[in-house]
């Protein structure tokens, strides 16, 4: 079997399972009453960690194969980005269902009010472009150098979700310290890249056809 088929065939499947891992554990403590004397708001914070946890990680995706030059390793970052994109949307949803129970209203004044709540919203809005373009199919209406610009905005929305921990945990920084300290590591190797700075538009395509593989 070949490294492009045994990725599509077993190695996909095993990440996905992987990734769905956090979720079913959460479901898991919710039947044998595990989540403590708040389980909404244990929830809350885990599924934010996992937003947080999965971010990093797909954003780690480009700086492992180049210090490794694991090519394949290209072609789960989609899959990476999209669970992070489903978590923070289900942390989002928890907060609008069980915190306000739909009230519109009290949301948006809690957006515009809480700083903190404010960059969280922010932050997962960013991440809905990238959702909604991340197909081979938006990679050639968009082209290469600008789909691969759109897609930097992960950055942002990475930033802004370490903020949005940081300002609401208030007392107790130091897990959203440790996730501000691995992006700013990972925001380092894109700064450093030994060789050729920039990428032509054809190599840029085809890291980004090969994520989507």
């Amino acid at each position: 079997m070949s490294l492009s088929k045994w990725v599509r065939r077993i190695g996909k499947p095993v990440i996905f399972a992987a990734c769905l891992v956090p979720v079913s554990l959460i479901v898991a403590d919710i039947f044998q009453g595990r989540l403590g004397a708040n389980p909404i708001e244990e929830i809350t914070h885990r599924t934010g960690d996992w937003t947080l946890i999965f971010l990093l990680v797909t954003l780690g995706v480009s700086p492992l194969r180049r210090l490794t030059g694991w090519g394949v390793v290209v072609q789960f970052r989609r899959m990476l980005g999209l669970f992070a994109f489903s978590y923070g949307l289900v942390h989002f949803s928890i907060y609008v269902v069980f915190d306000h129970f739909f009230d519109l209203a009290a949301i948006l004044e809690d957006i515009v009010k809480r700083p903190y709540v404010t960059v969280g919203f922010t932050s997962l809005m960013l991440l809905v472009p990238l959702a909604i373009t991340s197909t081979k199919g938006w990679v050639k209406r968009l082209g290469g150098r600008r789909w691969n610009r759109l897609h930097q905005l992960v950055y942002v929305s990475a930033a802004g979700g370490v903020l949005h921990y940081l300002w609401l945990v208030k007392a107790d920084t130091r897990r959203p310290i440790v996730f501000g300290l691995v992006l700013v590591a990972l925001l380092a190797t894109r700064l450093w890249r030994p060789g050729k700075r920039g990428r032509r538009a054809e190599a840029v395509v085809r890291d980004a056809k090969a994520s989507l593989g």
